[in-house]
C-alpha cells in the first residue's frame, strides 16, 4: 500500500536573482498577477487574506504566519465551506542556486485539518498544483518583466 505523503510540494528554477523574483511577493498587486486576480492580502505577519480559488468557486482564507524578503512567505491556508477544521499551510520559497532562483511552493499541514478524507484532498492538491501551474506562470512573469 502507497503512503500518501501530507504535502504537496513543486520546485521550479527561474533564471533571475530571488530579489527580481520576490518583487511578485513583496505586494499585493504583485501576488494578484500570478496566485489570483481578486487576491486581497494585508502583507504583514498576522495579517488576513481571501481569495477565489481557481476552481472559481471555493474561497480560501487565512493569515501571514511568516515573512521574509527574498527568502519566504507562509500563509496560514483554509477552503471556506469545505468542512476544514483547522487550517494548512503554505510555504512560498525563494532560494538562490546556480541559474537564478529556485521557487519552491509547498502546502502541508492537511493530516490536521479536521477531516478524515485528507488523503483525498491531498490528492486533488496533486492534481491542482499540476493544473494550475502557478508557479510557471510566476517565472513566466519575471521574464516578461527583466530588465
Amino acid at each position: 500500500m502507497t503512503q500518501v505523503q501530507p504535502n504537496v510540494s513543486r520546485s521550479l528554477e527561474i533564471h533571475a536573482t530571488p530579489s527580481k523574483v520576490w518583487r511578485y511577493f513583496a505586494s499585493q498587486e504583485g501576488l494578484r498577477r500570478w496566485i489570483s486576480p481578486n487576491l486581497e492580502i494585508d502583507l504583514k505577519v498576522g495579517g488576513k487574506y481571501r481569495f477565489l480559488g481557481p476552481d472559481n468557486k471555493t474561497w480560501v482564507t487565512g493569515h501571514v504566519l511568516e515573512l521574509v524578503p527574498q527568502a519566504w512567505l507562509i500563509l496560514s491556508w483554509q477552503e471556506q465551506d469545505r468542512g476544514w477544521a483547522n487550517p494548512a499551510r503554505l510555504v512560498l520559497a525563494l532560494e538562490a542556486s546556480a541559474t537564478g532562483t529556485k521557487a519552491t511552493m509547498r502546502f502541508d499541514g492537511f493530516a490536521g485539518i479536521g477531516r478524515a478524507d485528507w488523503t483525498d484532498v491531498v490528492a486533488d492538491y496533486e492534481r491542482g498544483s499540476d493544473a494550475h501551474k502557478t508557479l510557471e506562470t510566476l517565472a513566466a512573469l519575471v521574464m516578461q518583466d527583466a530588465d
